[in-house]
């Protein structure tokens, strides 16, 4: 519920998008949401319809079905909804039809001469209107007609019966169908259908316009004879089975058949079905990544910063570059984006008609009808609207497009979960991304924005493929076996989350004959350390890798351990393999017994495993029972807080002399070591003192 509304209104939208772009004519296509006066409650139902006016989205219709019940009772017992929807869409800039009262109404209105059946229906509240039609013709002539001399008189001719048969306007397929004709024809607005019906019309007394209707399952014997009366079926009393009914069919030349069998056949067949061509995208050379795999030399960058270099390369690619769809929450200068603007353009339906106060710059703002960056404005629900619509562009237009929505990683799967978990469930493909990620990384705004958790809320989507990258080679590996996916010769139906940091730090040149199975298996080794004495095993994830290279020094210079580093590059694919392995074993028991992808890349290898990242310990928990050694997480549990990076690391207990702190710990439990070195590392590196800790590096913060 609100999901529908507002993912239409970007539907419609994103149809404008490609036409003006030449991707795919779209002007004979209308988006049709029906929707109900109950779900207009929700935010999202309505906090989109200004957009829709002012895109002048034509090909937008949204019909409301009016039957003034929502699930446990009236919408506006003691209001109007059909009223106040129409303020609210008119002065959103919608043309509304209102579809209020059958044609059986006409003769009364007609008659109505001084307006006292028009100014009764006005005064009458929705919950009134319900009640009536939970009753009978009597009721209603005493009830409503009866609370103005006028109006009683206009139906003192008339029969219960016939009061009874006035219909409400949602109910008369003539009426209908000319609002549906209507809307068609609209330019220049979105067009809103209010029309008014009756919750359960035709099931009987029990069933109509009655609070607990929602929860009602099954018709009586009498409910079934009220139901086929209202409809004229000519199934005789005899044959109502109350358990069983028949089913009537009029026969194959009967007009109503043959019309419907018409209908189907224009439609495509008698269901709705997804229909798919798979045309494998030419994707980018290997050249094209080049950049990324190069590092950064002695210069230090975000791998937020690092990420933008390669979707620009991405988007000078001759065969997809046109189909990347860049979508921004107005975000786009935290992110290094704005380098785009005069390249790329941000897409207008009514292009840049003003002066742009940047306009003498290099990187000045440009709009444009053909523009290719979708800007949302503050706006994650309707970015992540776009996302959908843009994604599941290869099903609906025929065309696969790629987009790419970037956003304040905390603003991502917390916010706007719901709108992902439709997405998810619509099929959609392409790349999502959460910059500043880290509880510690964006460290200048408190917990609002610290974000230590939205791997863990990924993790609930099974349609989501979340990576937490080191380095940029890492991201290009990634990006490239993303694309492969997706869009490739066997396009699967998910789509990626990839963390992004704000942190500069040294990106390294891709070692020759890198990993690369186990960049997207999950993890890869990427620091060994050879000799006697104790070892360790320290997994890091983004941005904590330097961290733990550091304390990997520390442990050797300072306490003769050895510690192997890991990149871990998703915990959650991790998780995801042991989770298919345990499923295997588990119906395959007397099969050769399959082992966990970490469990074979930790197998053999000295220590205990410290498991460190930005991030709440339950990401890298995700892991543990697949790890044969002994195993600890470090991350950053609980409230966050605004101060230098270093500090919140120390706070949290996860920075370099952290993580020496913790290893010594674990090999003290194994005898391994004096534990009187672990008091003795504490002491020395003051670790209940957050201003003691390394401040590291403080550019790009908060």
């Amino acid at each position: 519920m609100g999901i529908g509304p507002l993912n239409a209104i970007y539907q419609a939208r994103f149809n404008k998008y490609i036409s003006n772009r030449g991707i795919k004519d779209t002007s004979d296509q209308k988006v049709w949401a029906f929707l109900g006066d109950g779900e207009m409650d929700e935010v999202d139902a309505v906090g989109a319809l200004t957009l829709a006016a002012r895109e002048e989205l034509d090909n937008l219709v949204f019909v409301v079905n009016c039957n003034l019940q929502r699930l446990d009772g009236p919408v506006r017992g003691n209001g109007k909804i059909i009223q106040e929807l129409e303020s609210l869409f008119r002065g959103a800039g919608w043309n509304v039809i209102k579809v209020v009262w059958g044609r059986q109404w006409d003769d009364l209105l007609a008659a109505d001469r001084n307006g006292a059946l028009v100014n009764l229906m006005n005064k009458t509240f929705d919950g009134d209107f319900q009640t009536f039609k939970a009753e009978d013709g009597a009721f209603v002539r005493e009830n409503f007609f009866g609370r103005d001399p006028e109006t009683a008189k206009l139906v003192e001719d008339w029969t219960d019966e016939e009061i009874w048969g006035l219909r409400r306007g949602g109910h008369d397929y003539r009426k209908m169908y000319a609002a549906y004709e209507a809307a068609t024809q609209v330019k220049g607005q979105p067009t809103v259908i209010l029309a008014k019906t009756v919750k359960g019309w035709t099931l009987g007394s029990h069933f109509e316009g009655r609070n607990s209707t929602h929860q009602m399952k099954k018709l009586t014997l009498k409910d079934l004879l009220a139901f086929r009366d209202r409809l004229n079926i000519p199934i005789p009393d005899s044959e109502m089975d109350p358990y069983l009914p028949p089913y009537y069919h009029p026969g194959p030349d009967d007009e109503a058949v043959q019309y419907i069998q018409h209908s189907r056949k224009r439609l495509g067949g008698g269901v709705p079905s997804r229909r798919i061509v798979n045309e494998p995208l030419v994707l980018p050379p290997d050249k094209t990544y080049e950049v990324a795999q190069r590092g950064s030399g002695n210069q230090e960058v975000a791998t937020t910063m690092a990420f933008v270099r390669m979707l620009k390369d991405i988007m000078k690619d001759p065969n997809i570059g046109h189909r990347i769809v860049p979508i921004i929450p107005d975000e786009a200068r935290t992110f290094g984006m704005d380098a785009m603007f005069p390249t790329a353009k941000i897409y207008s339906p009514h292009g840049q008609q003003y002066m742009s106060v940047d306009r003498e710059l290099v990187l000045s703002y440009k709009e444009s009808v053909t523009g290719q960056i979708l800007h949302e404005g503050i706006n994650e629900a309707g970015s992540t609207a776009s996302f959908t619509a843009a994604g599941t562009s290869y099903a609906t237009h025929g065309q696969p497009m790629i987009p790419i929505y970037i956003f304040y990683s905390m603003f991502g799967f917390q916010r706007t979960g719901d709108g992902f978990w439709a997405a998810m469930d619509q099929m959609t493909r392409g790349f999502v991304l959460g910059a500043t990620a880290g509880r510690t990384t964006l460290n200048g705004e408190g917990l609002q924005h610290q974000d230590g958790h939205s791997l863990l809320l990924a993790s609930t989507n099974p349609g989501v493929v979340a990576y937490d990258p080191a380095y940029s080679y890492e991201m290009a590996h990634i990006f490239k076996d993303g694309l492969r996916r997706m869009f490739g010769e066997a396009p699967e139906n998910i789509y990626y989350y990839l963390t992004v940091y704000n942190e500069p730090y040294r990106q390294p040149v891709e070692p020759e004959g890198v990993d690369v199975e186990g960049i997207l298996h999950g993890m890869h080794l990427i620091s060994e350390s050879h000799g006697e004495g104790p070892h360790v095993q320290l997994l890091a994830s983004g941005v904590s890798v330097p961290w733990a290279l550091r304390a990997q020094t520390m442990l050797l210079e300072e306490w003769g351990v050895h510690a192997d580093v890991w990149s871990v590059t998703s915990w959650n694919e991790l998780r995801r393999d042991g989770l298919e392995v345990d499923r295997y074993n588990f119906l395959n028991p007397e099969s050769e017994q399959h082992v966990a992808y970490i469990t074979k890349r930790l197998a053999g290898r000295q220590g205990p495993v410290i498991a460190v990242s930005d991030w709440m310990r339950s990401v890298q928990d995700q892991v543990r029972e697949w790890v044969e050694q002994p195993f600890v997480s470090l991350g950053t549990d609980g409230w966050g807080m605004s101060d230098t990076r270093g500090a919140l690391r120390r706070h949290f207990l996860v920075d370099s002399e952290s993580i020496v702190v913790q290893s010594l710990t674990m090999l003290g439990k194994q005898n391994l070591i004096e534990r009187a070195k672990i008091a003795e590392a504490i002491v020395r590196y003051q670790l209940h003192d957050p201003a003691a800790a390394y401040a590291g590096n403080t550019e790009g913060s908060g």
